[in-house]
C-alpha cells in the first residue's frame, strides 16, 4: 500500500494511493499515528479496503501532508554515505552518528521551504526514511525488518551555520520549521523490491546536485534498527532518516552553494515518488 495524508495543514485526513488515484480512508482509520501502527493498523486497513472498494476519491489538486502524523521522534543518521564523508572532509564513522530533528519540522512533501530568520547557509539533503511499525527495544539485527512499517522520501534540510558554527549539537541546524518535508507517500515494505538498491536524485532550479543509490549506505536499515534500539525505545510511527549521499551545497568546491528565496528544490527516489519545495524567506 501507499499511504498518504491530505488536506490543509493541521487538518489532514488519511488516504491511500491505488494505481494513480488517491482515495479517502478516514471512514476506516482516524490517522496514521502511533496507535494506528501499534494496533496492526496496516493489516486491518488492507483488509478493510478489500471489503470496501467504493472509497471516496481525492482530487489530485488537494495538498498532501506528511504521510505519517507527527511521530514521537525523528531520528537522523549523519555521514552515512562514504562519498558524502569525503566531500565534507569527515572521517567515515565507526558507528552511526545519531541526531534528532524536531517533530515541528515535519511538513508536506510540496510545502514551501521557509528559510529561517537569520539563515546564511540553508542546505538540501535527499534521504531514504523509514517508519517504525511496532515498539522496538534491544532488537536483533536478524529480526529488525519485522519492526519496519514502510519507507518514505525525505529532504533533511539543514542550516549549516546553525549546525556547525554555533556550538553544541547538530540539532540547532536541523529542526527549523519546514525542514522535514516527508513523502509524497509511505510505501509499505511489499511495495519496494530491494530497498538497498534505490536510485535517488535532487535538483535545484533544474540542475542536478545529488544522484546516488541506497546501495552506497554505510549502515543499512536492519543494523540501524538494531543499533538505535540499544539506546532508546523506538515507538510505532517514529521516523528514521538514513543519511544523505554526496552533492549537498556544503560540499561544493571551491565555493559552497546554499538555498536562496525563489529556488525550487526537486527530489525523487525509485519507488517512493518525488517532491518539490519552493524556497521562501521567513516573514
Amino acid at each position: 500500500m501507499k499511504l498518504i495524508r491530505f488536506g490543509k495543514a493541521g487538518q489532514e485526513k488519511p488516504g491511500i494511493i491505488i494505481g494513480e488515484k488517491r482515495f479517502d480512508v478516514s471512514s476506516i482509520v482516524t490517522d496514521y499515528n502511533e496507535s494506528f501502527f501499534e494496533e496492526n493498523g496496516l493489516e486491518k486497513l488492507k483488509k478493510a479496503i478489500e471489503n470496501n472498494p467504493n472509497l471516496p476519491e481525492v482530487d489530485a489538486s488537494v495538498r498532501l501532508g506528511s504521510p505519517v502524523a507527527r511521530p514521537s521522534k525523528i531520528i537522523c543518521i549523519g555521514l552515512n554515505y562514504v562519498d558524502h564523508c569525503l566531500e565534507t572532509n569527515a572521517p567515515i564513522p565507526d558507528e552511526p552518528i545519531i541526531f534528532f530533528k524536531s517533530t515541528t519540522a515535519l511538513c508536506g512533501p510540496n510545502d514551501d521551504l521557509i528559510i529561517p530568520k537569520n539563515s546564511e547557509k540553508t542546505d538540501w539533503e535527499i534521504e531514504l526514511a523509514f517508519v517504525v511499525g511496532k515498539k522496538a527495544s534491544y532488537v536483533s539485527e536478524a529480526d529488525a525488518m519485522n519492526y519496519v512499517a514502510g519507507y518514505c522520501l525525505h529532504n533533511d534540510y539543514s542550516e549549516r551555520a546553525f549546525q556547525l558554527e554555533r556550538g553544541g549539537q547538530w540539532a540547532k541546524g536541523k529542526g527549523c520549521d519546514t525542514f522535514a518535508p516527508l513523502g509524497p507517500f509511505m510505501a509499505t515494505k511489499d511495495e519496494i523490491a530491494d530497498v538497498d538498491n534505490l536510485s535517488m536524485w535532487l535538483t535545484v532550479n533544474g540542475k542536478t546536485f545529488q544522484n546516488s543509490n541506497t546501495s552506497n549506505l554505510v549502515f543499512k536499515i536492519p543494523f540501524l534498527v538494531h543499533y538505535l534500539s540499544q539506546f532508546m525505545t523506538l515507538l510505532p510511527g517514529d521516523v528514521i532518516s538514513t543519511g544523505t549521499p554526496p552533492g549537498v551545497g556544503l560540499g561544493i568546491k571551491p565555493n559552497p552553494i546554499y538555498v536562496k528565496a525563489g529556488d525550487i528544490i526537486e527530489l525523487g527516489m525509485e519507488g517512493l515518488g518525488s517532491s518539490k519545495q519552493l524556497a521562501v524567506a521567513y516573514k
